[in-house]
């Protein structure tokens, strides 16, 4: 049975600050959920998100208040083993609220994991890998030190897939901002923008098809979510994968992205799905229409990261890698043992469940009171 639920929020620095089209991140709040059984058995699960409300409908603060005031007193004392039954019901009773839905839909299957004693991609249908290539985030906004990072990340063997986040100056600086990078790293490495729907299709037909020309494999989510229509017309026009993120909200929105041919690659994210389970769909979606997959972040810490990994591992085809570097961007790490990340890969853990432990003393640091 389900003997507690406890919602933290932790504030934790990050290395250097995140610039972002819609926000500029200099803290990550990350917001865990601590599910505790009758038989002594715990399970966590994540619900982090990136820039609060100016990214989404969903900020730590509204996470924490609705799971403590509405989703755990529906389901305490329900059987924690019964994992599809209490989803089903927080489905039908809370709408909405998908990030909240995924904390708690992951510590039950961390805690049934460890029951069970099996990873938790196990019960995800088995991994297929116990490694995932892992793209690095260059987002400081200055060629320069973007392009000292990515060298210096290249000699440490820890990335080879970078990502520039543009959008908030104009199109043609950020064209020259990212070919700049491009030509100092050379072909070796791939190069990819997310654009996080500051463009319009006007401004994206003209962005793009500069770096289209510049060799940069990956344009992510160029116009505003509302407009899957333009998504469309751009994945037509141009040869270089458009990748949905911002649009892609679980199994419904996939299936009418793909239907409509919308985009080349999905990103696929655990918390945007709703959880595991339907990102899990989200991808089958995919494969099935022809459409590559992506591992995405919410810049989630190791709890997030480790459970995107626990699914991703199980994917057929990953064609475009993951991206899952949240924890490299705190200055704090919270977990007894921390990810490895190794050989331009992250490492997959064999323990049952996550395959983490939760260093308490740091947590209890680090956590909002």
């Amino acid at each position: 049975m389900i003997r507690s639920i406890e919602t933290i929020l932790a504030d934790v620095p990050t290395i250097r600050p995140h610039k972002l089209s819609m926000a500029t991140m200099s803290i990550q709040t990350l917001v865990l959920v601590r599910i505790l059984c009758n038989d002594g058995i715990e399970g966590w699960g994540e619900a982090t998100t990136i820039g609060g409300l100016r990214y989404g409908e969903e900020s730590p603060e509204s996470v924490k208040i609705n799971i403590d005031s509405h989703i755990a007193p529906q389901i305490i004392g329900m059987p924690a083993d019964q994992v599809a039954v209490i989803m089903r019901r927080i489905d039908r009773s809370v709408q909405g609220n998908r990030f909240a839905k995924c904390a708690i839909e992951t510590a039950l299957l961390d805690a049934q994991a460890k029951r069970l004693g099996i990873p938790l991609s196990e019960l995800l249908g088995g991994r297929l890998c116990d490694a995932l290539p892992v793209a690095w985030t260059l987002a400081s906004g200055d060629t320069s030190k973007d392009i000292a990072e990515a060298e210096q990340m290249l000699e440490r063997r820890r990335h080879r897939i970078f990502k520039l986040k543009i959008g908030l100056r104009s199109v043609q600086e950020d064209v020259a901002h990212v070919l700049a990078i491009k030509k100092a790293l050379g072909d070796a490495v791939s190069v990819r923008v997310d654009v996080n729907q500051a463009w319009s299709e006007l401004e994206a037909m003209t962005g793009i098809a500069a770096l289209e020309a510049g060799g940069i494999d990956l344009i992510e989510q160029p116009v505003k979510a509302e407009q899957p229509q333009a998504m469309a017309r751009l994945a037509d026009h141009f040869s270089v994968p458009i990748m949905a993120d911002e649009v892609l909200h679980g199994p419904a929105s996939a299936f009418e992205l793909a239907k409509h041919h919308a985009a080349d690659v999905f990103a696929v994210k655990i918390a945007q799905s709703g959880g595991l389970r339907p990102a899990q769909l989200v991808a089958a979606i995919a494969q099935l229409s022809g459409v590559a997959l992506y591992g995405g972040t919410m810049l989630e810490g190791p709890v997030g990261t480790i459970a995107s990994a626990q699914l991703f591992a199980t994917f057929p085809e990953l064609g475009y890698g993951t991206e899952l570097f949240g924890p490299l961007l705190l200055t704090e790490d919270i977990l007894l043992e921390p990810l490895v990340y190794r050989d331009f890969m992250l490492q997959l853990p064999s323990k049952p469940g996550l395959g983490i432990e939760l260093d308490r003393d740091k947590l209890a640091r680090l956590r909002r009171q």
